[in-house]
């Protein structure tokens, strides 16, 4: 697999059936090192909540897909090699942030650096979006932010060094049902977060 040939497009409703399999797969099943198998029981997402995402105007949700030949305009295959999505976000003070989320990487593509690139296009996204919407401030400046599950020393490290931090907010895992079943009673969602602009 070769970097340079990484690409994204923006996920359309075709892509739900393709990206609701990665997805699940990749948090859920036992494969790669990002999965979440032996903290969170049941599916990640499913296809209604895709439909949203997809339809949501301020969610960006973008995918990698798999072509023939592994070039960008060739023909693609149906299958998807990874994804990431951006969502805008405004507080009540008005402060914009972008939120990182559904990152997955197909597991037979992990630790060859396409999730590098994936995040990193992500990031620049969101960057230009930030930047073009809104009146940075020194006060007020632009930001990308995530969560990831408490527990995960391995994936704190990843995102830690590609400059993000914990801000110190947290939350418990939802257990409602709609997220999965946690297998144990302390997981936390654990937000992290980048300043982009000063």
């Amino acid at each position: 697999m070769n970097q340079a040939s990484v690409f994204l497009r923006q996920a359309s409703a075709d892509d739900i059936e393709a990206l609701e399999q990665l997805l699940n797969r990749c948090y859920r099943q036992t494969e790669g090192w990002t999965n979440e198998a032996d903290l969170i029981g049941g599916i990640r997402i499913t296809p209604n909540e895709l439909a949203n995402t997809i339809a949501n105007p301020k969610h960006y949700l973008f995918v990698y897909p798999k072509t023939t030949t592994g070039d960008r305009d060739a023909e693609e295959t149906g299958e998807l090699l990874g994804c990431i999505a951006v969502d805008i976000k405004v507080d009540a003070d008005a402060n914009k942030s972008a939120y990182i989320g559904m990152f997955a990487v197909h597991p037979e593509l992990q630790g060859q650096g396409v999730g590098h690139q994936i995040l990193q296009a992500a990031e620049t996204f969101a960057e230009r979006h930030l930047q073009s919407d809104i009146q940075v401030t020194h006060k007020n400046p632009a930001r990308l932010t995530m969560s990831i599950l408490s527990h995960r020393p391995e994936l704190l490290a990843y995102y830690q060094r590609r400059g993000y931090k914990l801000n110190g907010r947290k939350m418990p895992f939802p257990n409602d049902g709609n997220n999965g079943e946690p297998k144990r009673q302390d997981l936390e969602l654990l937000e992290l977060e980048k300043i982009v602009s000063e």
